[in-house]
């Protein structure tokens, strides 16, 4: 099918030029063209277009020939792949915005999302991050765990801070352009202040804080790595993942008391709801409640 577009294609996405020129002579250029216009971020422009590159390669169809049962047995066959709701509501989202809001088809009239899993955030106790962050010998991953975990970052935020996000006088970092394009201010934790602040004294404001060994921006990837090597170090077996170290962050500032409202604003969230789930975690609430045995 002259229309498909190849394996090979790596749709990259550091720039809006290296988004488009790929895609170019394919019919997902529509796509790429319109999330770009749309201000989408460059993590979802590529997850869109690999989930309708994806769905195009599997039904073996071109996208004006697409019907709404092509999609259910998508659906259908990722959901025997045993992906989560959560991933098919993705899905959903992706293959929704290409064929309706980019092809102005309406194939999604009889097609339901399916209910979002509701898990529970694993949060690390205070004792077991303030061990985790000791046991870790190299100071640049030390101060990635200290400074991800006192501010509540993600870990596209702490790869891509600078140095001129950093206010040591108010204690706050800028967070720019987070998820959904949002900036925000969070918490420079004054315990590790100091050690930044000789981390970072021979680069200027535009430099990254954490560089990679060859220089340039840290992989998303690595950050991880860093997380869970020093987990294991220190002995810790929860089924805990770097973002662990953001949920710890908001359930250990609930159980201080502070105001959910705020942070709901440390942490960027759009919707309180987000932000509420840390009340059924937080274990200094919980161990106030007696069970009735």
């Amino acid at each position: 099918m002259n229309d498909e577009i190849h394996n090979g294609d790596e749709l990259g996405v550091l720039s809006k030029k290296s988004v488009l020129e790929p895609t170019r002579r394919h019919f997902l250029f529509t796509l790429a063209k319109e999330l770009v216009i749309r201000g989408f971020s460059k993590r979802t422009i590529k997850t869109y277009l690999s989930i309708n590159q994806k769905f195009l390669h599997f039904i073996g169809k071109s996208p004006r020939e697409v019907s709404a049962k092509d999609v259910k047995s998508y659906l259908l066959y990722l959901k025997g792949k045993k992906q989560t709701n959560t991933s098919l509501n993705l899905t959903i989202s992706a293959l929704k915005f290409y064929y309706q809001e980019v092809l102005k088809r309406k194939l999604f009239f009889t097609i339901k999302r399916p209910k979002r899993e509701k898990y529970l955030p694993v949060a690390i106790s205070k004792t077991e991050i303030f061990k985790m962050i000791e046991v870790t010998a190299n100071i640049k991953h030390k101060l990635i765990l200290a400074l991800s975990y006192g501010a509540g970052l993600r870990v596209s935020e702490v790869a891509g801070l600078t140095v001129g996000d950093l206010d040591f006088n108010n204690l706050t970092i800028h967070i720019k352009q987070a998820k959904g394009g949002k900036d925000r201010l969070t918490l420079l934790p004054e315990k590790i202040k100091e050690e930044l602040h000789e981390f970072i004294k021979n680069k200027s404001t535009e430099n990254l804080i954490f560089e990679s060994e060859r220089g340039g921006r840290l992989e998303e990837r690595t950050v991880q790595k860093i997380f869970k090597q020093n987990l294991e170090k220190a002995g810790i077996k929860k089924k805990a993942t770097f973002h662990s170290l953001r949920h710890s962050f908001a359930t250990h500032l609930l159980e201080n008391n502070v105001d959910i409202r705020y942070i709901q604003e440390l942490l960027g969230h759009q919707n309180i709801r987000t932000t509420q789930i840390y009340t059924k975690v937080a274990i200094n609430n919980i161990k106030k409640i007696k069970s009735p045995l």
